[in-house]
């Protein structure tokens, strides 16, 4: 008889794939060793501002706390910015750096991924009830994507569930930072983006509407989690995801994600736009988000220094804001 798989195994194993493809393995207990591990993984990251500026890749204590008080206890949706921006540090010797958080370059981010971290208040006093998570993926020493694992046989609605209490009573500080989460149970894995906690004083759970398979080109979707980590965790696949394909909606304020279909005809577009002198359209059915789709291919576009101007023409006013 086959011995079933406990979800401590799924976990295991999920760790030991991410490793094959790259991930460095930290283990961290509580919240300090999370604290700990940002500011020295944030120093190696911006290593060669800080050498040039101060002779040595580290902060010093008061250095450090600047960056936290900068940084530290802002909402879901001013983490997502704060991610995206530089922050200019203040040093000790009278120079400032221009600290960057994130890059699109894999090349210089540091993917890490560790297991059970704690959440207490012993370590972070707003934390309500005390939680354990099942696996958390770390790029330059921030929390961007927590993964919530179900042994086979369990429903990932629980998973969709247990984040939304987390979200709720325990992911704050650095954890506010979150990007997106991913749900399994090993043979049904679903992804879906942490949007802002609070929403006009009042919490704000994600929807499960909101939860979407991934797919390939051509629709099939991708279920297992052993699939889905090939595709979805290689680490150019999740630094682009979190780049190019996240929206940070300011007129509500959300974050958002793209579905895979939308994602892979912005891809097509902007391949048509840059390598052929043709034109071309994208055709999507109604509620299908064409409108979210062609904003981020302007986006993108814009972004190129081979286009001069980008124009984005709209049938209805309400659509420009």
């Amino acid at each position: 008889m086959a011995k079933v798989q406990s979800e401590y195994d799924v976990e295991i194993k999920f760790i030991e794939r991410l490793e094959s493809i790259g991930y460095e393995y930290i283990e961290l207990k509580n919240y300090e060793d999370v604290i700990s591990n940002f500011r020295v993984t944030l120093a190696a990251y911006n290593a060669d501002k800080l050498v040039e500026a101060k002779g040595i890749a580290n902060f010093s204590d008061a250095e450090f706390n600047r960056v936290l008080i900068q940084i530290d206890n802002k909402s879901v949706y001013e983490s997502s910015k704060t991610l995206r921006d530089k922050y200019i540090l203040n040093l000790d010797n009278g120079k400032t750096v221009y600290l960057e958080f994130f890059s699109f370059d894999t090349d210089r981010n540091i993917y890490q991924v560790s297991h059970q971290v704690t959440m207490d208040k012993d370590h972070k006093d707003d934390v309500v009830y005390r939680n354990r998570y099942d696996v958390t993926v770390l790029i330059n020493g921030l929390p961007l994507v927590q993964i919530e694992l179900k042994r086979p046989g369990v429903e990932i609605n629980e998973a969709i569930n247990q984040i939304n209490r987390y979200r709720k009573f325990s992911f704050k500080g650095l954890f506010r930072y979150l990007q997106l989460f991913v749900v399994s149970n090993s043979v049904q894995t679903k992804y879906f983006c942490n949007e802002n906690e609070m929403e006009n004083g009042q919490y704000n759970p994600i929807l499960k509407s909101l939860v979407f398979f991934w797919t390939d080109e051509n629709n099939k979707r991708i279920n297992t989690l052993d699939e889905f980590t090939a595709e979805f965790f290689r680490k150019t696949a999740i630094t682009e995801m979190i780049d190019k394909f996240m929206v940070i909606k300011s007129t509500e304020p959300i974050l958002m994600v793209m579905r895979p279909y939308q994602i892979y005809a912005v891809k097509a577009a902007k391949k048509r736009v840059l390598e052929a002198n043709h034109n071309g359209y994208v055709f999507a059915c109604t509620g299908s988000g064409k409108t979210l789709t062609s904003f981020k291919l302007a986006q993108l576009l814009r972004e190129e220094s081979r286009i001069d101007k980008v124009v984005f023409l709209i049938d209805r006013k309400d659509l420009d804001d």
